[in-house]
């Protein structure tokens, strides 16, 4: 034991090697800390301010046991909006999500009235819906359809329903 104690420290009195020790558990306490957090990347669309095409951001979203509480994140994150400077969101700021249900394959996702407005910063209101509704389709493979209410009121489901299962590249 003595002699074990005693290669420990010759080995921890060389500098490099107390660092690379060092840098190890460091490493070793953040890959623990990774997956204790439970991070799952989701994958956000939005537009660019300059040419109007796509921007794709990806965030890391804490999982949960519940599949309905991952796709009400995963809205609400939505709604805030992007991240880069560069890039428009798809609702108005003021957009709320008022509740979310996930039962048999179906989202019912119930937003603010802010919701039925283009953004100030431009953008089409139903195209901003479908692509929402195709960002959740996209990350959640379990979801079959998704349906938009705003103020407790059907919004866009015929077009939607249009849209069937198949999924536009956006």
């Amino acid at each position: 034991m003595k002699n074990r104690l005693e290669a420990l420290l010759g080995f921890l009195a060389i500098k490099r090697k107390r660092r690379l020790f060092l840098l190890a558990i460091l490493g070793i306490a953040a890959f623990v800390d990774f997956f204790n957090l439970g991070l799952v990347r989701r994958t956000f669309v939005f537009y660019a301010i300059d040419s109007g095409g796509v921007t794709v951001e990806d965030r890391m979203l804490k999982r949960s046991p519940s599949q309905e509480i991952d796709i009400t994140r995963y809205v609400e994150e939505a709604l805030w909006g992007p991240v880069s400077p560069d890039s428009l969101p798809l609702f108005p700021r003021e957009t709320r999500l008022r509740s979310l249900l996930y039962r048999d394959g179906v989202v019912y996702t119930d937003l603010s009235e802010d919701a039925a407005l283009p953004p100030v910063e431009g953008g089409e209101v139903l195209t901003n819906f479908r692509t929402l509704y195709e960002g959740i389709r996209r990350n959640f493979s379990f979801v079959r359809e998704v349906r938009f209410f705003i103020a407790g009121r059907a919004a866009y489901s015929k077009e939607f329903r249009q849209m069937g299962n198949t999924r536009a590249s956006i």
